[in-house]
């Protein structure tokens, strides 16, 4: 009888211990990345691509062009939230919107693509 005590006290003890460490595999990153774009319906779109890639949280600033993140690691990275908003049309840091998801953008939320800067 003291035997299956022993045996179950050890089998709750290791998963407890697989759990917790299941639970802190998962760190919840910040980032900032600049994002090209011009207005308030531009900050909805950008915030909504990173949302959708997996950002637990976008906050794009109009005036300093800068996204803040924060996202879990193991759902998301960076890459893939950059790549999203290229999507949709606007360049990042790292990406370049294609011209055909640019001309889709509406009139006041065309911005002077960063390639024409360099």
């Amino acid at each position: 009888m003291k035997s299956r005590y022993f045996i179950l006290s050890l089998l709750f003890t290791i998963a407890t211990i697989s759990f917790s460490q299941a639970q802190t595999s998962a760190v919840v990153k910040k980032d900032t990345v600049k994002v090209w774009g011009e207005c308030g319906m531009c900050k909805k779109t950008i915030e909504k691509a990173a949302l959708e890639a997996g950002a637990t949280a976008a906050s794009w600033n109009t005036e300093t062009k800068v996204l803040q993140l924060s996202y879990k690691n193991d759902k998301t990275n960076l890459v893939k939230i950059q790549q999203a908003i290229a999507a949709s049309g606007y360049d990042t840091k790292d990406f370049t919107a294609d011209n055909e998801a640019y001309e889709k953008l509406h009139e006041c939320c065309k911005y002077e693509r960063k390639a024409s800067k360099q």
